[in-house]
């Protein structure tokens, strides 16, 4: 039985991937004076976004969150054509969307009992969230039944890891996301964070005096990860995500590229823009690495 892989905007697919696995992306809004919300990517581009946060660094733009609607009107198409849907949301911990998508859920279903609607919180977002949507697209693509594909989700999701930096905290804490770096006093001390996303939520993972060493060493966090768990990198795809300086996350992406090929031959690294729903928290600077285990090592 075939069926439908859906994603929030928060995935930050390219357009050749989305066409590549048929994907439907439902986007975030953004508002630079909280009034005007454009929908991401089809009515403001990501690199005006970042441009935006560049030249004007005390205007924190916001973004909004997918309606119950907006889902709703995703998903009833499909059910009305008796096709099963698997829908990929942004953390729980970081937006409500996944909260949309559950109510969305619950209104179609009950118009349509037999409508077959699975809403996978991903404990993911951006570069990672986008990978798992990635092997839920190879996973139908590659005939993996409707059932065995949203196991295999529920199981791959507690792999996913980002461990990147930004260049202040001062978006994180605007946006009320500071979490766990509350006890870093990064700004008195110009120290630049070391993140990692796990289960969902941002945790402070270290701090480095210059944004060279710090960007260097989430490769390190990457390297202490499979070193900690004994996971083996063969079985993982990765991705570089980067904001605003396109030369930085040049030379950012070669390095991490050799890293792993030195490690796992002609392992594929992907290179993919963070969206402005992560930017608008992390701010123009954030850089780093997404990873997940691939859906073969569970079958």
């Amino acid at each position: 039985m075939d069926y439908k892989i859906i994603s929030d905007g928060c995935c930050d697919l390219s357009k050749d991937i989305i066409e590549k696995y048929q994907l439907h992306i439902i986007p975030f809004y953004i508002s630079f004076d909280d009034e005007t919300y454009y929908k991401e990517i089809e009515e403001i581009g990501i690199r005006e976004v970042y441009e935006r946060m560049v030249a004007y660094p005390n205007v924190y733009p916001k973004t909004s969150l997918p309606s119950v609607q907006n889902y709703i009107d995703a998903f009833t198409p499909y059910v009305k054509e008796n096709v099963p849907v698997i829908c990929i949301c942004f953390s729980p911990a970081l937006s409500g969307s996944y909260n949309s998508a559950c109510n969305a859920k619950e209104i179609v279903c009950e118009e349509h009992p037999e409508a077959k609607i699975a809403v996978i919180n991903s404990q993911a977002a951006t570069v990672s969230q986008g990978l798992m949507v990635i092997e839920a697209g190879r996973m139908r693509a590659d005939g993996i039944p409707y059932e065995k594909c949203i196991e295999v989700l529920e199981k791959m999701k507690k792999t996913n890891r980002i461990f990147f930096t930004v260049g202040s905290v001062d978006y994180l804490k605007h946006g009320g996301r500071i979490g766990k770096l509350a006890g870093l006093a990064t700004s008195a001390l110009s120290l630049k964070p070391l993140i990692t996303l796990v289960d969902g939520a941002i945790e402070a993972s270290g701090i480095g005096r210059s944004r060279k060493k710090t960007v260097k060493k989430t490769i390190d966090l990457m390297d202490g990860y499979f070193k900690d768990t004994g996971e083996k990198m063969e079985e993982y795809s990765f991705a570089v995500g980067y904001g605003y300086d396109m030369e930085e996350a040049k030379a950012f992406y070669e390095t991490v590229r050799s890293h792993v090929d030195a490690r796992v031959k002609d392992k594929e690294v992907m290179f993919m823009q963070i969206g402005a729903t992560i930017a608008v928290h992390t701010g123009p600077h954030a850089i780093g690495i997404g990873s997940i285990r691939q859906y073969e090592y569970y079958l």
